[in-house]
Formats: C-alpha cells, sequence, structure tokens
C-alpha cells in the first residue's frame, strides 16, 4: 500500500464503494490510515474520490459515448471514470499527465489490451472537447440530471417542488466543495477576538452572516490548530448552527435534545445558556455517546448529561418535562450532497416515504416531554417537504394543544427571515442560498 500513488489509492476506493455497496467516507478513512502518503496526495485522493462519484452519470454519459455497449470491467470502468473526472474537472493536473497515469495503471492491473483500450478512449475524448457539452436527448430534468450529475428522479421532483432554475441551483451548489465553517465558543473567547488571532496565525478568518457564533475559514486544517484543542471553536456548518438560535434556550432551562450525537448542537445550545441549567442528549448509538462526552470536555461544557436510548422510547424513561425539546431528526439527507456525494446515488423515493414516517412518529412521541408553554424544534438536513413542512402542518392538524410559532422570525439572524414561510414558524435554507447545507427548522409552541 505504502508504494501506490494517489489515482491507484482513489481507484481502490471507488472499486471497494462499487463492490461492498459502501459509503466512500469510511472507504476512505480505512484506505488513508493504512497508506504512508503525503498530506498533498491524501488530499488528492480524497478529491477524485469525492469528485468522480458526485460527478458520476456526467462522466458515464461522456463515456457511454465511447465505449458504446461494450462490456468493461469495473476496475476498468471506474480507471476511466477517475481520468475522465481528473481531464474535466481538475485544472491543476495535465491532461496528457492524468492519460498517462490511467495507461500505467492499466498496464500493471490489466494487460496490453487493456491499456490500450483506456489509451484509445482517453485520447479520443481529449480530441473532441465538444462531448462535454453535448446534452441527452430527452427533456429538461432529464438534461439537468446529466449536466449536473443527479438522480433523474430527485431531479425530476425538485422540478415540480422549485421550478427548472432553481433546480439548477441546487445541484450546481450540490457539486461545489464545501467551505470550512466553525462556531466561536463564546465561553472562551468573542468572535472578533477568534477572527483576529487566526488571522495573526494566517488562516483567512471572516465572520459569517447565518450565525453570531460563525466563522469561515478558506483552507488550513481546521481541527489541527491548538484553538480547536483547546476548545476555542467547534467545526459546524453555517446552517446547521440556525438550530440552537431556534431552539432559543435560556440560562438554567431544562433541554433535551432527543437525537444528538455527534454533539454539535447540543454543545451550541450549552454555550448560549452559558453552560447553566441542564440538557439530556440522547443517541441511539452507544459508540457515539464518547463523541459528546469528548466535545463537552474539550469546549469546558459541564451541564450536558448524556443518554442511550431510541428516542421514540423517551417518554418511557421518566425524564419528566423540559422547556425546550430539539428533534434534529433522521432524515435522507438531500441538504448535505456536497458532502456526501454517496446520498444521491442511494437514496430512493421509498426512503423518502419510509423516513418520513419515522420523523412523524419520533415528533409525536417526543411532544409529550414538552412542558406547557415550553417550545419544540423539529429539524433535518434535507430539502424534501415530505420530510419537513408535511410532517410539521400534519403534526399540528393533530395536535390541537401545538401551535406553529410565529415568533421564530425574531431568533434568526436578518438575512435569514425573509425566507421564513408566511406561517412564520419554519425556514427551509437551499444549498445555494448561502454555499451552506440545506437545512429545514420548524418552530413549534405548546398551549400553556
Amino acid at each position: 500500500m505504502a508504494k501506490k500513488g494517489a489515482r491507484d489509492i482513489a481507484l481502490d476506493v471507488l472499486n471497494r464503494v462499487e463492490e461492498h455497496k459502501s459509503y466512500s467516507n469510511l472507504e476512505l478513512r480505512n484506505v488513508l490510515d493504512r497508506s504512508e502518503i503525503s498530506a498533498a496526495d491524501a488530499g488528492l485522493v480524497t478529491e477524485l474520490v469525492y469528485g468522480t462519484i458526485q460527478r458520476r452519470l456526467t462522466l458515464d454519459f461522456v463515456l457511454s459515448q465511447f465505449v458504446g455497449g461494450k462490456k468493461v470491467q469495473t476496475w476498468v470502468r471506474n480507471l476511466l471514470l477517475l481520468s475522465l473526472y481528473q481531464i474535466r474537472f481538475l485544472d491543476r493536473i495535465p491532461e496528457r499527465a492524468a492519460v498517462h497515469e490511467a495507461v500505467e495503471i492499466a498496464k500493471r492491473r490489466g494487460h496490453q489490451g487493456i491499456a490500450s483500450m483506456v489509451n484509445g478512449v482517453l485520447r479520443n475524448v481529449l480530441r473532441q472537447p465538444d462531448v462535454w457539452e453535448r446534452l441527452p436527448k430527452g427533456d429538461a430534468a432529464g438534461q439537468i440530471a446529466v449536466t449536473h450529475s443527479h438522480p433523474e428522479w430527485l431531479v425530476r421532483q425538485w422540478v415540480k417542488l422549485y421550478g427548472e432554475d432553481e433546480t439548477k441551483a441546487i445541484c450546481e451548489a450540490n457539486n461545489r466543495a464545501p467551505h470550512t465553517s466553525i462556531r466561536v465558543n463564546p465561553m472562551k473567547i468573542t468572535k472578533d477576538e477568534l477572527v483576529t488571532n487566526l488571522r495573526e496565525e494566517g488562516i483567512d478568518a471572516q465572520a459569517s452572516v447565518l450565525s453570531d457564533q460563525g466563522i469561515l475559514l478558506d483552507g488550513g486544517h481546521a481541527a489541527g490548530t491548538r484553538w480547536f484543542k483547546e476548545g476555542y471553536y467547534t467545526l459546524q456548518d453555517e446552517s446547521s448552527m440556525l438550530v440552537a438560535s431556534a431552539v432559543a434556550p435560556e440560562p438554567g432551562m431544562r433541554v433535551l435534545d432527543a437525537c444528538a450525537a455527534p454533539g454539535g448542537k447540543t454543545t451550541h445550545l450549552a454555550e448560549k445558556m452559558d453552560n447553566r441549567g441542564a440538557i439530556i442528549a440522547n443517541d441511539v448509538h452507544p459508540h457515539k455517546r464518547d463523541l459528546i462526552v469528548s466535545a463537552s470536555k474539550r469546549l469546558g461544557i459541564s451541564i450536558i448529561e448524556p443518554i442511550i436510548g431510541d428516542a421514540l422510547d423517551l417518554p418511557e424513561k421518566g425524564l419528566g418535562t423540559f422547556d425546550r425539546v430539539l428533534l434534529d431528526a433522521p432524515c435522507t439527507g438531500f441538504g448535505v450532497i456536497r458532502r456526501k456525494p454517496d446520498l444521491k446515488w442511494n437514496k430512493t423515493p421509498e426512503d423518502v416515504r419510509s423516513i418520513a414516517q419515522l420523523q412523524y412518529q419520533l415528533l409525536v412521541s417526543l411532544s409529550e416531554l414538552v412542558a406547557p408553554g415550553g417550545t419544540l424544534v423539529y429539524s433535518t438536513c434535507t430539502i424534501e417537504p415530505m420530510e419537513n413542512q408535511d410532517i410539521v402542518r400534519r403534526f399540528v392538524d393533530k395536535h390541537p394543544d401545538f401551535v406553529l410559532d410565529a415568533t421564530l422570525r425574531d431568533d434568526l439572524p436578518e438575512v435569514v427571515r425573509d425566507m421564513v414561510d408566511e406561517s412564520g414558524a419554519y425556514v427551509q435554507i437551499l444549498p445555494h442560498h448561502f454555499d451552506s447545507d440545506g437545512f429545514f427548522i420548524a418552530r413549534l409552541r405548546r398551549k400553556g
């Protein structure tokens, strides 16, 4: 493994993802942990793997014009897709170098015939640069799907919901690399002080418009600084930071975070409470408890009590009631495709329907734990109304003791207020709005 180059390692990961139907981030971590390569090469491997998966439909469409109906071995096909990704989307890699490396890998892994085929296909693509501009036959949804590399069923759904232009914008944003954002820990330092300190160390830091605790970083290893290790900040997407603003907890309150791991939103709630009060942080996965514990310790937070269990069963645990309950529900994750490119290829319409049933059950179950006059916040990192607005409307219709909290707008940053629904109780952030994750947040209040 130590002798393999970045492209060879990336090809190994792509092959394993396909063979085992596994997640690229897990396969990538396993392979990189066992590889003796430089940080730069590790970065290239990561970009090649995620980029090839992200652009798979576009690459497949181009490749099909050169191999036609020929049966190509899985590893050879992945090698061709990997090479096409470099040719089209990585400016810093010369086209000839991409072709040469592919041919050498084909020789090592196969035979001269395969190497000749790989060489021929890639050189044909270079001779016909207009191939990247060709569109498939069919309607706009089909063309958006191929051009922007998203599943056609999902694109069709979004076109119905958001229209063609908005759908294109969503897809384009999903294909952009996510920027790094961090959340300052106000118990240790102010945002302005941290920005100044980071800049003095050569890190390009800018204040976020989406959160009073948010900072955007341009490059650098954010989890590797002494500021991170000493608990001055947490890595978190800007959209995700809006959730704690919506919960709006106050010092001394009793709060439940029902699906808490890895603890980003939980610790944010604790910071807003100035580490005064009590937070029960529940998660169904026992191994994730340690993530919440270590994050709390690093940030200097002592009010979080992690517990393990199915959120559906929490009403039977004798926990009492809470001033604030957060249900950051499991979802399809269509708002975070830019971070997890496998998502769009692995999900189906049936997945949306089945997870929506679970989300509704969770909302009903956890509503029992909200104290009279208390607040229940429902959030997801998806952009599917079936998992978002539809769930909330259905719940309120069937639970007259809960109302949509029209004051949500007041607790959100000014740039987001115009995006709040006319009910005033929920907001849908799309990936292109702020180049952040797609997120849905709703706030309900239990009548006193």
